[in-house]
């Protein structure tokens, strides 16, 4: 009588037949097991979640398609000042741009193909996106949840080491396509003049520097306090640039309310966080004294407040414009 042979054990997970998926972001294509699910594995050269949805690319993108209206009047009100681009030029010839570009590569971790090419990925993906040359991108260490873009003719990305510790992928391109944005919105000279200012703030140090009458000049003439107020509005802009390139609101969301809370975030209920800032948009808008509180606040600070940026990209996303972007040909 023959022997009745053992049940054959199921094929092992990694045998089952796979199937290709191409990152809707990057364009790699991607091995994935049968029945997979949208965002049930990331792609293996940008690390973002697969995803069958397209991801729309800007052709020919005009930043007035998505310039904050706050941007557009405070920068009005800049250029309206007499001798401020050659004093602003000025004041970055004698500093020096290339200061800036040798001090992170000096200090800092340059992002390749080859160092951190996820990163790398990141950046191009939000570069594609929104039609700008590639710049050079850079992580610095710094406990601080921060980014930062600067220079002019050769402007260069640094992201601090805390923030890509703190966020996931799809925030950290956020993050990305919010600087890139200040590319695309042509925002870098004001805005590297503006941080240029916020370092030296303390006139005696800035005595120091050659060529210090140009920034006594600028200090004088009102262009200091202009510019840094112009550059809080600037950041609006540079959110609806990332929301252009994530093409989720939720991320911008997200990403905001880790900005806010900090280590807290993960005990923070998202939806709850997003009725905070709804609630905040209508009481800014009918409250007067709320509203002088808000901006005096806010005045010291080099961004908005998180909950603030939060409820100006619901209220884009609501007007109707961003939709409208997207669907555009």
């Amino acid at each position: 009588m023959a022997r009745k042979k053992p049940d054959q054990p199921d094929a092992p997970e990694s045998i089952v037949k796979a199937l290709s998926v191409r990152c809707r972001y990057c364009g790699q294509k991607n091995a994935v097991k049968a029945g997979y699910k949208n965002g049930d594995a990331v792609c293996g050269k940008c690390k973002l979640p697969l995803s069958n949805e397209p991801h729309k690319k800007f052709a020919d993108l005009n930043k007035h398609d998505y310039i904050h209206p706050a941007d557009s009047k405070a920068l009005a009100a800049l250029r309206a000042i007499p001798g401020i681009d050659t004093a602003l030029k000025k004041l970055l010839a004698v500093t020096g741009e290339s200061a800036i570009r040798v001090s992170f590569m000096a200090s800092a971790i340059k992002v390749t193909p080859k160092q951190c090419p996820d990163l790398y990925a990141k950046l191009q993906i939000a570069c594609t996106t929104l039609g700008v040359d590639m710049p050079d991108m850079f992580i610095q260490q710094n406990p601080m949840v921060n980014a930062f873009t600067g220079g002019v003719e050769r402007p260069v990305i640094v992201l601090h080491s805390a923030l890509i510790e703190r966020l996931t992928d799809e925030e950290t391109l956020a993050v990305i396509a919010h600087e890139v944005g200040h590319i695309h919105a042509e925002h870098v000279l004001y805005l590297t003049a503006a941080r240029l200012m916020e370092a030296l703030a303390n006139l005696s140090v800035a005595r120091l520097i050659p060529g210090s009458e140009i920034i006594k000049f600028i200090v004088s003439a009102g262009i200091s306090s202009a510019l840094l107020a112009w550059s809080r509005r600037a950041e609006l802009s540079c959110d609806r640039a990332a929301l252009l390139v994530t093409q989720d609101p939720h991320v911008i969301g997200r990403t905001m309310m880790k900005l806010g809370g900090g280590t807290l975030a993960s005990k923070v209920d998202y939806e709850q966080f997003l009725e905070q800032a709804r609630e905040f948009q209508v009481n800014y808008d009918e409250n007067k004294l709320d509203k002088f509180w808000a901006d005096i606040i806010n005045a010291g600070l080099s961004h908005p407040f998180p909950v603030w940026r939060v409820s100006e990209i619901l209220s884009w996303v609501d007007s109707g414009q961003y939709a409208g972007l997207m669907a555009k040909e």
